[in-house]
């Protein structure tokens, strides 16, 4: 009993500290973000789910061809354009764009025109762990990546995928979703915002810049 008691005891703990992480929103959040020192990480936008990956060496992720590798949907290039252009009208001082090698989190993120992208093996979807060190190996380089402070003054902006973003941290978005990282200085990061895709427009209606 004693032991079940302990156990509840720590549940609830790590909720309220969860709940305490994931605190900006709104004003607060877009005025943290001016600011500057944070990390973005986009789930890659909507994508033509009736087609799948085909990877069976590395480097096949690269691939644009529609009939090797699933692609964004006409739909997810729409919201990524809308995505950066309320990105853009909030004002947010982006530093690095890093994007997963794969065609749709390149194109997503290109897609949202905030600036110069780097794509990098440092973010990579999970189903292709085994062609670039294995699974630990790649949740390692997540985290390193998302406790990297930014460039003082700027945000961090990263497009990758949804079950690399839950592996790395617990967390997960929707396709186009973004979840808000703060880097602690000490090697580890933690959630402070979740954004679905339509919120930065709202955002950027309600907060527009200079206000």
């Amino acid at each position: 009993m004693k032991v079940l008691l302990q156990l509840l005891l720590c549940l609830c703990a790590t909720a309220l500290d969860a709940r305490a992480q994931d605190g900006l929103a709104g004003k607060a959040l877009i005025d943290a973000l001016r600011q500057g020192g944070y990390t973005i990480y986009f789930r890659h936008a909507a994508t033509d789910w009736t087609r799948e990956d085909r990877v069976s060496k590395q480097g096949d992720w690269k691939s644009c061809d529609p009939g090797e590798m699933r692609q964004l949907s006409t739909e997810g290039r729409v919201v990524a354009r809308r995505i950066g252009d309320a990105i853009r009208r909030l004002d947010l001082p982006i530093g690095r764009i890093l994007a997963s090698e794969y065609c749709r989190t390149r194109e997503t993120a290109q897609l949202m025109d905030i600036g110069p992208v780097t794509p990098t093996p440092m973010v990579m979807n999970m189903l292709a762990a085994d062609y670039v060190g294995g699974r630990e190996a790649v949740i390692d380089r997540a985290r390193q990546a998302l406790a990297t402070p930014p460039r003082v003054g700027t945000n961090t902006v990263i497009v990758a995928h949804g079950n690399l973003m839950r592996a790395a941290s617990g967390a997960y978005a929707g396709e186009a979703g973004a979840v808000v990282f703060a880097p602690r200085g000490d090697g580890k990061f933690h959630l402070v915002a979740r954004l679905a895709p339509e919120d930065w427009e709202r955002l950027a209606r309600d907060f527009p810049q200079g206000e």
